[in-house]
């Protein structure tokens, strides 16, 4: 199996962290792979090629291009044959900033993107099927994303994006109600415009915030205990961490940390 990521071009920097790019290889006897997702906070797009092999979510079969939402949680995923997978691992306000949908609707769940993509006479699918290598494959995406995006900034919610930014600059710490109190919003329009613009509520993505910066700090092993990285993110003690860890990503962080060498940034794979 071979995994890697390509950075976005310039223009798409404020939208697209990276594009990620997860290919079986040839020799491998293994006729399926399970993978577990975790809540990262952000949504994402992902191709399979259709003739390569099938992605199955709690055996639902996945359209060949998807997009999906915030994650509320872990999952598992499961790829069967050979798989030829991309996908784009966007920044958390892109669902409304660049496919103008609301977030919400898409939070622990997908839609065919070929489907939204008909509507604009664009056959997305059909494009990255007949476009053979996967840093072409990239520019397709590029493409259309960056038409999206021409389309519709001028619609950006720029008090959603400044809560946005605060709150992952302060890696989930900030003080809701300061923040609140900054945009002159009350409680109940923040929230509502909040999960309109990222896909759930201030609270659940500031802890998910949270709860990446701590799989972050475990992952570069900037501690002596676990007991260190519970008080660094303002988890009341050692076990509400490890509660928080499975609650996200599916696992403890000893479990983690054993298998950190199969990890990627957003997914793991899962032994079958």
């Amino acid at each position: 199996m071979q995994y890697q990521q390509i950075l976005p071009p310039d223009h798409l920097k404020d939208y697209v962290r990276y594009y990620w790019v997860l290919e079986s290889d040839a020799a491998d006897p293994v006729a399926a792979r399970s993978f577990r997702t975790m809540a990262d906070g952000r949504p994402g797009l992902i191709f399979q090629a259709p003739d390569k092999g099938v992605m199955y979510q709690n055996d639902k079969r996945l359209p060949g291009i998807l997009l999906y939402g915030q994650a509320t949680t872990h999952a598992n995923i499961r790829l069967a044959g050979e798989f030829s997978t991309i996908g784009v691992f966007f920044e958390p306000n892109a669902l409304h900033s660049i496919f103008r949908l609301n977030a919400e609707a898409l939070t622990d769940t997908c839609v065919d993107l070929d489907e939204l993509a008909a509507l604009k006479d664009v056959r997305l699918l059909d494009q990255l099927c007949n476009t053979p290598s996967c840093y072409d494959q990239v520019e397709v995406l590029s493409s259309y994303l960056f038409s999206l995006i021409r389309k519709n900034s001028h619609l950006a919610d720029t008090d959603m994006q400044h809560a946005l930014s605060c709150i992952l600059q302060t890696k989930g710490s900030i003080a809701l109600p300061d923040l609140r109190d900054t945009l002159q919003l009350s409680e109940r329009s923040f929230e509502r415009r909040f999960k309109q613009y990222v896909g759930i509520s201030p609270k659940l993505f500031s802890r998910i915030t949270r709860f990446q910066a701590s799989l972050s700090q475990l992952k570069n092993n900037r501690f002596d205990k676990l007991s260190d990285i519970a008080f660094e993110h303002d988890y009341a003690d050692q076990s509400h961490f490890i509660r928080t860890f499975k609650e996200f990503a599916g696992c403890s962080p000893f479990h983690f940390q054993k298998n950190a060498t199969r990890l990627t940034d957003n997914f793991s794979e899962v032994t079958l």
